[in-house]
């Protein structure tokens, strides 16, 4: 059971889809506009944070790379793409637990 939180977009397209196959079960987003949005407060559930930093600007993803190393949590920066993504999750170490969906 992997929950994720992913910063940054207005809409994720098949990203939250993708997600599901390395087991992701709970997946929350926060498009990173607000200027609320900078002081995001990461759940201590939250098993890895995806920033895309496409759509967030330096301070946001300077508070949330913080954050979440301060609680141990695994954060990922990508561009705001299925493949992208991917890769860095690969990297990372995750591994795919069901099919690729399309």
């Amino acid at each position: 059971m992997m929950n994720v939180i992913i910063i940054g977009a207005d809409h994720l397209g098949s990203i939250e889809k993708n997600l599901t196959t390395y087991g992701a079960t709970q997946i929350a987003h926060v498009s990173g506009r607000s200027t609320l949005d900078r002081k995001i407060a990461i759940p201590q559930t939250a098993s890895l944070v995806v920033i895309l930093t496409d759509y967030v600007n330096h301070g946001t993803a300077k508070h949330v790379k913080a954050a979440a190393k301060a609680q141990g949590i695994p954060a990922v920066f990508t561009k705001r793409s299925w493949s992208w993504l991917e890769r860095q999750l690969i990297k990372s170490g995750f591994k795919r637990q069901q099919p690729e969906l399309v």
